[in-house]
């Protein structure tokens, strides 16, 4: 039985809902429209503990009441006492309904129940009831609490005079409320997904919501950090504990900056703390030993228990947050799901970009600002520092590489700040966070990012040693697609890398080699892209890998490379082919150099999803003439620079490659049919005999001659370079294009696995197919 009061929405006293000698009323009469089975309900039930919703009709037209506990006059006292206490209090409210039903589910922290236990002067009853208020009006949506829970309800509407909700059963249904209610944004919003992020050992959880609410923010998908809550004055307590460990001497060298600051941290808000409590406990005493004695317990609490474990925990996370981490940036730059973050000004919301996998790839605010410039230049200051950065008047801004505790060493963190003396706007900070995991080209066919034709192409191309470059703007996925198809490099080859600053480029070779810029404010000490393409040249590599071909300097090198003889994979900034042409131009290279490239890619970025939008060949003006498809010449300085396009994504959505075959099948067909899906994978991969080399380039079958399509040139080049006939090379192409769809098919997308599965195959390619034919065969049976 409900021992508090009961849940009639009156005030009137004559119709009290406890009576003087504590026993409970007679029910309502049948008439009377507060009784549940009153003509006009149509449906009542309680959506939580104590508090019930209520649908009634008048003339057609359809009412939506709660009704809560109702409290005495003693009750809003001490109601109006919690809210005085928490009244300068930081406290986050739920983002979203979901948040809402969670937090009403677990109720008070200890630490809140503490703080209420010191306030609170009433009965067991009482305080349930009160508990309830507290909850709802400082720490989910107010008013709007009991709607939220409501999981009837599906729609919302503000747009008339009163709050319109649709249950399951019945609506429209008129609310008391009014349409623009307080934290009705939260109410409205949806949440897409919610994940946790470690900290010095607190887990902090994020949420990724949208807010269906049109007219309040022109970002309706957002991030929130959900860090720990801040009881009144504990932002002061944060700050005296960090001076003291500021001010605090130290004997030795500091080895674990963590454990020390940790140690140091809870040692000084334990004396806060207790201090603070002491100073209240004479203040406390009568209200503790009230509610003791409502719980028939004579024994007031012990005075060891002066602070719960859970503030001290909270305070100590914002001090590890500050001085241990990078402040409002800490737990974004460890959130392994976020690849760029970005803070541009005081005041601002700082923006970050989610990875596609979580399912919303555009830049999106989040919760979180720096609230004055003093905060804002000390995170700048500490990310330069860390990579050994000083920033000043003469040096306000760098390009630093970050290695934070917590973070996985495969991460590669790079990150430009500045100083307010190169911006009107004040400090600013951007951060790109490269993948933990390396994508693989089955990764990236899954994502419909590209197609399985283009794979077995740049498969060709990696081993044989040719020029590829993937050109586009910053953050199209230029360098996802170079490294994702790395493995397809030869494990006998040499591969040289060369990155700026950070290591981009994922060699899984054990003969490669990683060469790295250096950035200094002494020129003479700098080591630029320009130097290490002029040292790997020394090497002896077999493939030379750029992350990025951007200034004069490594355009010129790039040059020098070319006529090396060894392959080149790299990427530079250019939207499309005419302005890859007037690039290279523009840094002081001949435009026929260009015809050097076997093949260039251009990625796209489009609604958060990103593809290959456009694959081209240079060609020579006598191949040109060879080719009908979409191609072009592009005048230079009295160069002609002739172009063909070969393949990419074209306006349905759709990829394309101007090349077909009756024995190729493409990625939007299904298996033959001689791929049952029982021995999809044990597709007799080696067996030619159904692409004999006859039926290619040189065709002499009249069937194959007829329907036998080639628009590009690339194979000519392959066929050039290995000293082979084109028939042979369109042979190999068609048995790679056999395995991609065997490695998709078999689902391998782990970096490591396809580089040893490719390299089983060129040590031993029967016994391999052979293998993976076997694993096969006992999977479907198993």
């Amino acid at each position: 039985m409900y021992d508090g009061a009961s849940l009639e929405l009156t005030t009137d006293p004559a119709r009290s809902t406890t009576r003087s000698d504590g026993t409970i009323p007679a029910p309502l009469s049948p008439d009377d429209p507060e009784a549940w089975y009153a003509p006009d309900v149509r449906e009542q039930y309680e959506i939580h503990p104590g508090v019930v919703a209520t649908i009634r009709e008048h003339s057609n037209e359809f009412t939506y009441e709660i009704r809560e506990p109702l409290l005495s006059e003693t009750d809003r006292k001490q109601l109006e006492t919690v809210r005085s206490h928490f009244e300068d209090a930081n406290l986050a409210r739920p983002l979203t309904r979901e948040g809402t039903i969670e937090r009403m589910d677990q109720g008070f922290d200890p630490k809140y129940r503490d703080v209420l236990q010191r306030l609170l002067d009433c009965s067991t009853p009482a305080r349930r009831r009160l508990s309830y208020y507290v909850l709802c009006e400082l720490r989910c949506l107010d008013d709007l609490t009991p709607l939220a829970l409501d999981d009837r309800i599906e729609v919302a509407d503000s747009s008339g005079e009163q709050l319109v909700v649709h249950t399951e059963n019945y609506a429209p249904a008129r609310t008391t409320f009014s349409p623009n209610p307080e934290y009705i944004d939260r109410f409205v919003s949806e949440r897409l997904t919610t994940y946790h992020v470690e900290f010095s050992g607190f887990e902090i959880p994020v949420v990724i919501y949208r807010e269906n609410l049109l007219g309040r923010d022109s970002f309706t998908t957002k991030y929130a950090v959900q860090e720990p809550d801040l009881l009144p004055n504990d932002e002061a307590l944060v700050a005296e504990c960090k001076e003291r460990i500021w001010e605090a001497n130290v004997d030795g060298f500091v080895e674990d900056r963590e454990s020390f600051v940790r140690d140091r941290a809870r040692r000084v808000l334990s004396r806060l703390l207790a201090a603070r409590r002491t100073r209240a406990w004479p203040d406390a005493v009568r209200f503790r030993a009230r509610s003791a004695l409502a719980e028939y317990d004579l024994a007031v609490p012990p005075v060891d228990g002066r602070y719960s474990d859970d503030r001290l925990s909270d305070l100590i996370y914002y001090v590890l947050r500050d001085y241990v981490g990078e402040g409002k940036l800490t737990i974004l730059i460890r959130d392994r799901n976020l690849e760029d973050i970005e803070a541009n000004r005081v005041g601002e919301r700082i923006k970050v970009v989610p990875r596609a996998d979580v399912g919303h790839g555009d830049r999106i605010p989040t919760n979180l600002r720096f609230e004055n410039e003093t905060s804002f230049i000390n995170v700048v200051t500490q990310l330069a520092a860390a990579d050994g950065t000083e920033l000043n008047a003469s040096n306000p801004s760098a390009k630093v590489n970050l290695s934070p505790d917590g973070v996985d060493d495969d991460v590669t963190i790079r990150c430009a700040v500045a100083l307010g003396v190169i911006s009107e706007d004040g400090p600013h900070i951007s951060v790109r966070k490269q993948a933990p995991e390396a994508m693989t080209p089955i990764d990236l066919i899954e994502q419909g990012s590209i197609s399985t034709e283009l794979v077995a192409l740049l498969w060709m191309l990696y081993e044989q040693h040719s020029v590829v470059i993937f050109s586009g703007p910053t953050g199209v996925g230029k360098t996802t697609l170079m490294n994702a198809h790395m493995p397809f490099v030869d494990f006998r080859d040499r591969p040289i890398s060369i990155d700026e600053g950070s290591r981009e480029v994922r060699l899984p070779h054990e003969t490669g080699v990683s060469l790295t810029t250096r950035d200094h404010e002494n020129e003479y000490k700098q080591v630029t892209m320009a130097d290490l393409m002029t040292e790997c040249n020394y090497l002896n590599p077999d493939v030379e890998v750029i992350a990025e071909i951007n200034t004069a300097a490594s355009f010129e090198t790039f040059a020098e490379s070319l006529n090396t003889g060894h392959g080149i994979i790299g990427t530079t900034h250019a939207e499309d082919v005419q302005k890859l042409v007037n690039r290279v131009v523009e840094q002081g290279l001949p435009p026929y150099l260009l015809r050097e490239i076997d093949l260039v890619i251009f990625p796209k970025h489009v609604d958060g999803h990103r593809y290959v939008g456009t694959v081209i060949e240079f060609l020579s003006p006598d191949e040109y003439k060879q080719v009908g498809g979409e191609c072009g010449v592009i005048d230079k300085e009295g160069t002609e620079v002739h172009w063909n396009r070969i393949g990419g994504r074209n306006e349905r959505g759709e990829f394309t490659f101007e090349y077909s075959h009756p024995k190729l099948e493409t990625m939007n067909e299904e298996p033959p049919e001689e791929w049952s899906h029982r021995s999809a994978r044990e597709q007799p991969i080696l067996d030619d005999s159904r692409f004999d080399g006859d039926t290619f380039g040189g065709a002499t079958s009249s069937e194959t001659a007829d329907t036998r399509e080639c628009g590009l040139r690339i194979f000519h080049s392959i066929a050039n370079r290995s000293d082979r006939p084109v028939a042979a090379v369109e042979a190999e192409f068609h048995r790679k294009h056999r395995y991609v769809r065997y490695l998709r098919e078999d689902g391998v997308d782990d970096f490591t696995e396809l580089f040893e599965f490719l390299a089983d195959l060129h040590t031993n390619e029967a016994a391999t197919v052979e293998r993976a034919s076997a694993n096969a065969h006992g999977n479907t049976n198993g």
